[in-house]
């Protein structure tokens, strides 16, 4: 596909092409299902979670790691299930097998581990906010910065040579404004669409469609989250010359009552947890880090 002709294309139209190669597996599949079903028992899940060993393994890791601080020990995915709460569970679930899903990408290692590496430090920044702001069961935030840019990788399979027409190094444009003057679109959008076409929760999707609009106001505290999440990760990661005020509404800060001091508490709780997770969920990226 040249890129005259993918420049033709919508977020909706890369996202039905990618349904065909990022492909979540019938385990994944089952499990939906079963939670779906308010019939279900914990049991039921489990066993189901079971079958899969790498996925139980990376679960109970999860579980037990600082991030749920969790006081004592969850040896069994039934005691997962059972503490932590079906929907938190179904996070992990939907984490494990997204990040097996894109495994299938062309793309270099090095590229791979910096795409992870921003992701976890977003989702550790937004549960960081969520936590700092009492929002309730602040820990499901974390996939939402986890899955927010899933559609950058998307780009990069689909077509390998708009991603390097939208990289921005420095402050002369955003990349989402960047994104969305060469795709027509944003990774963000892109993302929200294949996360559709998986059938996945309305309320992990629509914050990540939505999170690059500047009226913020019209949107829930996920959204106005993953906002802010984002723009603190570009500028520890690829902007760190730069202030918060340049990238950060001002008006959205005094609204949820952040400021550079909480921001900069986030960044370094990020800073802690970063190797812990990238351990669990990237192991080649941890190395590199």
């Amino acid at each position: 596909m040249n890129v005259e002709q993918a420049t033709m294309m919508s977020a909706e139209e890369y996202a039905e092409q990618a349904e065909d190669v990022f492909v979540l597996s019938d385990s994944f599949l089952r499990i939906k299902e079963l939670i779906d079903d308010e019939s279900s028992t914990i049991d039921d899940i489990s066993d189901v979670i079971l079958l899969d060993p790498a996925l139980t393994v990376t679960v109970l890791k999860l579980a037990n790691s600082s991030f749920f601080n969790y006081p004592g020990k969850i040896d069994s995915i039934s005691k997962a299930v059972l503490v932590l709460g079906i929907t938190e569970v179904y996070n992990l679930v939907i984490a494990y097998f997204t990040k097996e899903a894109f495994d299938a990408i062309d793309a270099d290692a090095d590229y791979l581990d910096l795409f992870w590496l921003k992701s976890v430090d977003c989702a550790l920044l937004i549960k960081y906010l969520g936590t700092h702001l009492r929002v309730a069961n602040a820990e499901r935030l974390f996939i939402l910065g986890l899955l927010h840019n899933l559609g950058e990788l998307i780009v990069k399979q689909i077509t390998p040579d708009l991603i390097v027409k939208c990289e921005v190094n420095d402050l002369t444009e955003l990349p989402w404004e960047k994104q969305q003057s060469v795709l027509g679109f944003t990774y963000g959008e892109c993302s929200a669409e294949l996360m559709k076409l998986w059938q996945l929760p309305y309320s992990l999707f629509s914050p990540i469609r939505y999170q690059d609009q500047t009226e913020w106001r019209h949107y829930n505290i996920e959204t106005q989250l993953l906002n802010i999440s984002k723009r603190i990760m570009h500028k520890n990661v690829v902007v760190k010359q730069t202030n918060y005020a340049d990238i950060i509404d001002a008006d959205l800060m005094e609204e949820l009552g952040l400021d550079n001091r909480i921001f900069n508490t986030a960044a370094d709780y990020c800073d802690l947890e970063r190797l812990g997770m990238l351990s669990i969920l990237n192991p080649s990226a941890a190395m590199v880090f």
